[in-house]
């Protein structure tokens, strides 16, 4: 048996060593590294005036920034990628028959006619808590028979079902990650507050959705009787914009207009579209509010069409793991259009 001296023993084991922590450095698709070096992922959603979905830029049309300081994007692709999606239903006893009819119909479509064939899926439903009903699959039919086994019934827990998604979507196997919401309420029964659910959604990479539909109505006093006025419908548009001209507040406050009156919100049971936004808007992510469920079909199409157009970028940061928010802040050369990302993330 040959023995070799000891220093080309030393030196063999170390170059064994490089080359396995190497291949531990990286995951399955080669997007994160931690040896000091972590890729930033970020997917961007670039919209024009009209809120219609920008295809075809490049690398050279897009500028990164990490805490104002610009970044060199080295990963890039325009093309769609297979998503790696949760779906989270409201299960609540204001789910009516109707209304749970228009949602599996519109789930049911989403899944199979809208989504490409590569994504994966899971189901969650939440009423006075959140059960995951179906776990990550590629079969449509198991979401589809998720979703018809749902029982409507009790309160609605709408931050815990998200709070408990993240870390479920967070393992899906494709590199885009996404979680879609759907309720026809404000949050009643969660123990998660909105701050502590942002928290844990500036350490996901997770893309948050939210469905809102507000059938409620709000009522205007002005000195006399009560006056009932719908929701406008829908908003916002998928580029984040709203149609022209004033709009009352949502909720409380004077200066309808010069009317002098004020607005209010009946029972506090219609969906909270500014907590939602505080919830998606930091992802990249949107809510989109719309009057019945008759709309969801529209604005799951609006969805599936926005995933298949998004951009993914990616830079490296050698920050240290400071556990501190670092902002993120996407721009492209063409000041005419939108640019909608994940506005940070936490170095953890």
């Amino acid at each position: 048996m040959t023995i070799l001296p000891r220093p080309l023993i030393a030196l063999t084991l170390a170059i064994a060593g490089v080359a396995s922590l190497a291949a531990q450095d990286q995951d399955q698709d080669g997007f994160r590294f931690r040896s000091g070096v972590e890729l930033i992922n970020v997917t961007a959603t670039v919209t024009d005036d009209d809120s219609r979905f920008v295809s075809g830029l490049r690398k050279e049309d897009f500028t990164i920034y990490e805490d104002g300081q610009r970044q060199e994007v080295t990963h890039f692709s325009n093309e769609r990628v297979p998503v790696s999606l949760g779906i989270a239903l409201d299960a609540s006893g204001s789910m009516t028959p109707d209304k749970m009819s228009a949602a599996r119909s519109a789930i049911d479509r989403f899944v199979y006619d809208l989504l490409g064939k590569d994504d994966e899926l899971f189901f969650m439903e939440f009423a006075n808590r959140p059960y995951i009903s179906q776990g990550w699959t590629a079969d449509r039919r198991a979401i589809s028979r998720a979703v018809n086994d749902v029982n409507p019934s009790g309160g609605t827990a709408m931050y815990d079902a998200i709070a408990d998604a993240l870390p479920l979507a967070e393992k899906g196997q494709n590199r885009k990650k996404a979680l879609l919401v759907i309720s026809d309420g404000n949050d009643t029964n969660s123990s998660t507050s909105v701050n502590e659910l942002r928290q844990m959604i500036r350490e996901s990479e997770v893309l948050v959705y939210a469905l809102g539909v507000d059938g409620t109505t709000r009522t205007m006093t002005r000195n006399g009787p009560s006056v009932r006025v719908p929701l406008p419908i829908p908003f916002p548009f998928p580029g984040g914009r709203r149609p022209q001209g004033r709009m009352p507040p949502i909720i409380g406050g004077g200066g309808g207009g010069n009317s002098g009156g004020t607005w209010s919100r009946n029972s506090g049971e219609g969906v909270n579209a500014d907590a939602l936004r505080q919830i998606t808007d930091e992802t990249g992510g949107r809510t989109e509010i719309v009057r019945g469920f008759g709309d969801l079909d529209g604005a799951t199409t609006r969805i599936a069409d926005e995933l298949s157009k998004q951009y993914y970028l990616g830079y490296a940061s050698t920050g240290k793991n400071d556990g501190r928010w670092h902002t993120i802040r996407v721009e492209v050369k063409d000041r005419r259009y939108t640019v909608r990302a994940r506005r940070g993330y936490v170095a953890s």
